[in-house]
């Protein structure tokens, strides 16, 4: 990616900063102009009135969406604010991109897809997601697609990192703890690092915006649609599990047990097959992300004591 030595006169709107993915991208789309980035006491995105004014009075050129509601089961029971965040508010940003001639680009879920597929989903699967958060995600994807406005939608898949709420923290929690861990070995997916997710959308973001001209959307437009962006190859969350344990000192892993998906119960159903394909990613803009393996490797060495463990 290209290095600006003088930061472009543009204003960029991001939401979810404290996020997965929000909080890796700061950084880099700070490269690309004046960055606002409310965090949830500033902008409770569940309230279209308050977003929309917040939007049109920063009057930003590019809209950056990394906030969601991704808490799964608890979606199941909180379906109406699950709807809000996923859904409604989207919609509410791409009015606002609408009416501002900016761009959007937001982040999209494996989980919009019900996982009866063999093989990849491609971006022009058509959704039939099994769970509330999948149902409210897809709601969001498909009035951004409808509003008519330059954007790029992300999908990805089982994210992680080295701060909030994932498997990988979870799970190294549970060896701290735990004698045995029990983990589901018939869902298949492609783990992928968040901080990959946020240097492939500045990637991406350095190839369709205009250095000079802050308010020309034109490469993005061009661009427009849903891309897949994941990391290569599949695993279950058992073989993620594996993978991560091997990290640890051996006296330190705790016993790893296989099991089905009808031994875990959870209130919200989750696709069998949620691998994505990523060569629409790679046509359009050159870009392939590093196998999950490697991109785990990189991202444990990454971690230090002082990483948040949650």
């Amino acid at each position: 990616m290209a290095t600006h030595s003088n930061k472009p006169a543009r204003r960029i709107l991001l939401t979810g900063k404290t996020g997965q993915i929000g909080h890796e991208l700061l950084p880099f789309l700070d490269a690309f102009g004046d960055v606002r980035a409310p965090d949830s006491t500033e902008l409770d995105l569940a309230r279209p009135d308050a977003l929309r004014t917040y939007a049109m009075d920063w009057r930003p050129q590019l809209i950056v969406n990394a906030a969601a509601y991704t808490a799964v089961d608890r979606a199941e029971e909180e379906r109406d604010r699950a709807m809000a965040v996923n859904g409604t508010a989207p919609s509410v940003l791409a009015a606002c991109a609408a009416e501002l001639g900016a761009a959007l680009v937001h982040y999209s879920t494996d989980y919009v897809f019900d996982g009866a597929k063999h093989g990849f989903y491609k971006e022009s699967d058509e959704p039939n997601p099994m769970n509330v958060y999948g149902i409210t995600k897809a709601t969001g994807d498909a009035a951004i697609q409808k509003a008519g406005i330059p954007h790029l939608i992300f999908r990805t898949s089982w994210v992680y990192g080295l701060r909030g709420h994932n498997f990988l923290l979870t799970l190294q929690r549970l060896a701290r703890e735990q004698d045995e861990v029990r983990v589901v070995n018939d869902q298949i997916g492609s783990p992928t690092w968040s901080r990959l997710v946020a240097q492939t959308t500045a990637n991406v973001l350095d190839q369709t915006l205009n250095e000079r001209q802050p308010e020309d959307m034109s490469g993005i437009e061009k661009a427009s649609g849903i891309y897949n962006l994941t990391c290569t190859g599949s695993t279950s969350w058992y073989g993620f599990a594996q993978a991560i344990l091997e990290s640890l000192p051996e006296d330190e892993r705790p016993r790893l047990k296989p099991i089905p998906t009808s031994e875990y119960p959870t209130p919200a159903p989750r696709p069998a097959n949620s691998v994505l394909a990523v060569e629409k990613l790679r046509a359009q803009f050159g870009i392939l992300l590093p196998d999950w393996q490697g991109a785990l490797t990189f991202c444990l060495n990454n971690q230090t004591a002082s990483d948040p463990i949650a």
